[in-house]
């Protein structure tokens, strides 16, 4: 469906940090870009506004969030809360096969933060944390992680020096071997090491340049 083509397109530059925070987001232009009508735009914006990945404003139209250290501090509270007892919940009961794919996933992101792939890197790094969520069976704690993520990594965008990544990949290697070595407690706490690392890395706002939209949506676009 062409409204969630449009939907996952933002989804994703919000959170690979193609769209910076205070970026607008011109229906017309979007319609433009994506070769759709302003209708399937607007649902699109209306859903992504309910997830939290941008905000309506009266009379000024979508525009991704620009959060908070405040703001930052109730997310990151709200993922040890999720994340934690997600890797409790794990903790020595993965299959070789699971942890096979979520070592794929921390191998893929040493790759690209290697090779100077920024983007590809926080997209690996949330699709791992994603994965962890998944696993765990439950689809609310999916759900919430997903909402979650955007804003953390607007704050990667506001308060992180660029170029840095937004995980570092060894810290998702100790995890993993928390998670297969059965101890739940070990597991829990080595996640919540990591999230509080995450946060106190928050420095201060760096400005940030807004591309053309139609640049940002290039590999989206039907006739790309």
């Amino acid at each position: 469906m062409a409204a969630d083509r449009v939907y996952d397109a933002i989804y994703a530059a919000v959170i690979d940090h193609r769209l910076p925070p205070g970026a607008r987001l011109r229906e017309e232009e979007l319609a433009q870009t994506f070769a759709v009508s302003r209708t399937l735009v607007r649902q699109a914006l209306h859903r992504l506004a309910q997830d939290g990945v941008v905000v309506l404003r009266p009379n000024r139209g979508a525009q991704v969030p620009e959060p908070t250290r405040a703001e930052g501090a109730h997310v990151f509270d709200a993922r040890r809360v999720v994340e934690c007892e997600v890797v409790r919940r794990l903790a020595g009961s993965l299959e070789k096969a699971q942890v096979a794919g979520l070592k794929r996933l921390v191998d893929a992101e040493e790759r690209a933060t290697k090779a100077g792939d920024h983007r590809e890197a926080i997209r690996l790094s949330g699709a791992f944390h994603v994965e962890l969520a998944r696993l765990s069976g439950n689809p609310l704690f999916v759900r919430m992680l997903e909402e979650l993520l955007p804003t953390t990594s607007l704050l990667m965008a506001l308060y992180k020096p660029p170029g840095e990544p937004m995980c570092v990949a060894h810290s998702h290697r100790v995890l993993l071997g928390k998670l297969e070595a059965d101890s739940a407690a070990a597991a829990a706490t080595e996640m919540r090491r990591h999230l509080n690392e995450i946060e106190r890395s928050l420095d201060a706002p760096a400005a940030r340049a807004t591309p053309a939209l139609r640049d940002v949506f290039a590999p989206y676009r039907e006739d790309a």
